[in-house]
């Protein structure tokens, strides 16, 4: 069975979704209902008509397919299965930098045979399992035409799978179609694994498919039901489908005010799935998914890094520019060797000053000193470019046609013997100098480090090539390393509007914002600054879940009727 998935973006209030049959199962007026969001709606939604004020700070949403590791997560919680080929085997996520960006999804035929083909191997491997049996279904089956046992397991299952309460239709379209099969068989489980072959082909769990209620007097304008906003928040923090206490509090109506969305959302910040999601959208935001290190190595960085990332945004709550001015990082006794740090006692690993090596933060780990490595070795205007959009968000453009060099080789200079800062020059020339000025003097400053973080003191195979490592941050000043560039950017005071921007990018799954998204940004960012805070990450995601724009969502240009 396959759900033929078709349907515009952004959503309009309704779609079409067709099941198309192998042979079992046709189209039903349930399976319509559940694409037009006629059915579990998580009570009354609530909430007062916005003000024109919060109008104005609400950004178009769209229809969101799960991506691969929002898939891969969502089926480790459902049924207790990691299904490690699902990037594999599921369409490729485009990086915007983020892999989430719905502009970017479509329905594709390589959506329906990825997801039948891993539909059939996950319910394969339930089956098989007694103590996956029992995750799936809660009740024990008193033989194949226990349609009481098969119920439970349509409503329990389906509203964790769907994020919402199925509707007694829907549930009766199930038994209809599917305890055929187990009274055919003479075994109550092939009924199961019908269903939950329909269910991980769901459109309303392949996509978050978010409807809402018309806002009075706002064309375009949508209120969700607090099982979207319950989706919505857990997809935001954890990647993942909400768990039963988050699906009950909306089932309850408890998430329409916004200090019942707030306390919700700090109770899942205390999960280590919050971190997992928080490290994730560094690494593509950071840009070092991937590590040129391998092995123990590679992983030692990762760890070190989220241990900042764990300690700093989440058990002790600092500003997010404290991790750019960290005195001491997380090592293993390896990773303190590769830096030439001391190493701790612990093998496992402990927190180790930096003392006078000139480190500090997350700018001196090897995952971000490894992130845009070219040539097999650094790139000074990479990293520049990779600090100046990243975390200043500055906009550089692809030069014109005219001055474009082969950037698949590396830069070149009359003498083939002359060092790197002589080749890098295309920040002193004409023509360049207007964009390269912003990169490449801040790629210098980090150029003691290479790309596996190790201190150096001359290039690699050219001891005549020593590296002064001093850089500049334009309209800032000069700095030597990753600690005095961490303590200038903050002083620049640009880089907390820059974190909440990507941020909220990584949360709406969209990396185009406009003036409401703008707005709303600049208002609960301008809100902490003004209480006398610099941005900290858990009370950003406080303030931004309570605002009136995470309740609500737009499809197209709002007008008043």
């Amino acid at each position: 069975m396959r759900w033929c998935l078709s349907f515009p973006r952004p959503i309009a209030s309704t779609f079409g979704c067709a099941l198309r049959a192998t042979g079992v199962l046709a189209l039903t007026a349930a399976a319509l209902a559940g694409c037009t969001g006629e059915i579990g709606d998580g009570g009354p939604p609530g909430g007062e008509i916005p003000t024109p004020e919060e109008a104005a700070e609400v950004g178009v949403s769209g229809a969101r397919r799960l991506t691969a590791i929002e898939y891969r997560n969502t089926v480790f919680d459902l049924v207790g299965i990691d299904v490690a080929d699902a990037e594999l085997i599921l369409p490729t996520d485009e990086r915007t930098p983020f892999d989430n960006d719905f502009t970017t999804q479509i329905s594709s035929q390589a959506l329906i045979d990825g997801s039948d083909l891993l539909a059939g191997e996950i319910a394969a491997e339930v089956l098989a399992s007694p103590e996956l049996r029992e995750k799936v279904v809660s009740c024990e089956p008193s033989g194949p035409d226990d349609e009481a046992c098969y119920r439970t397991f349509v409503e329990e299952f389906g509203r964790r799978a769907l994020r919402r309460s199925l509707s007694s239709e829907e549930v009766d379209a199930f038994v209809t179609h599917f305890m055929p099969h187990a009274s055919q068989a003479s075994d109550f489980w092939v009924a199961v694994d019908s269903g939950l072959r329909a269910f991980l082909q769901h459109p309303e769990f392949l996509f978050r498919i978010e409807i809402g209620t018309p806002v009075p007097g706002l064309a375009g304008m949508f209120r969700l039901n607090n099982f979207e906003i319950a989706t919505r928040l857990s997809y935001f923090l954890w990647g993942s489908t909400p768990p039963d206490w988050l699906l009950d509090r909306a089932e309850a109506g408890e998430l329409t005010e916004p200090a019942g969305i707030r306390e919700a959302a700090e109770k899942m910040l205390e999960d280590e799935r919050a971190l997992s999601r928080l490290a994730r959208f560094h690494a593509m935001w950071l840009s070092y998914e991937q590590i040129p290190a391998g092995g123990t190595l590679a992983e030692s960085m990762t760890t070190e890094t989220n241990a900042l990332l764990g300690r700093y945004i989440l058990d002790e709550s600092r500003p997010w520019s404290d991790l750019l001015t960290a005195k001491e990082t997380f090592l293993t006794p390896e990773l303190a060797t590769h830096y030439g740090l001391p190493a701790p006692s612990n093998p496992e690993g402990d927190w180790v000053p930096y003392g006078d090596s000139g480190r500090a933060g997350i700018l001196s780990h090897g995952t971000f000193l490894g992130a845009v490595a070219k040539f097999v070795d650094t790139s000074p205007t990479q990293r520049g470019l990779l600090i100046r959009t990243r975390l200043f968000c500055m906009t550089i453009d692809r030069p014109p046609p005219e001055l474009m060099v082969n950037t698949d080789e590396p830069p070149q200079a009359a003498d083939p013997d002359a060092c790197k800062i002589e080749k890098y020059s295309m920040w002193q020339q004409d023509g360049c100098k207007q964009c390269h000025a912003f990169m490449d003097p801040v790629g210098f400053g980090l150029e003691n480090f290479d790309a596996l973080g190790r201190f150096r003191e001359a290039e690699v195979d050219k001891p005549e090539c020593t590296i002064d490592g001093v850089g500049n941050l334009e309209g800032v000043g000069s700095f030597d390393g990753p600690a005095e560039l961490g303590a200038l950017m903050v002083d620049s005071g640009e880089v907390d509007a820059c974190v909440a921007r990507q941020l909220y990018r990584y949360a709406v799954g969209r990396s185009e914002l406009e003036e409401p998204d703008h707005a709303l940004i600049e208002r609960i960012v301008g809100e902490i600054h003004d209480g006398g805070e610099a941005l900290r990450l858990d009370v950003f995601i406080g303030d931004y879940v309570a605002s009136e724009a995470f309740q609500l969502r737009r499809e197209e240009e709002v007008t008043g009727e």
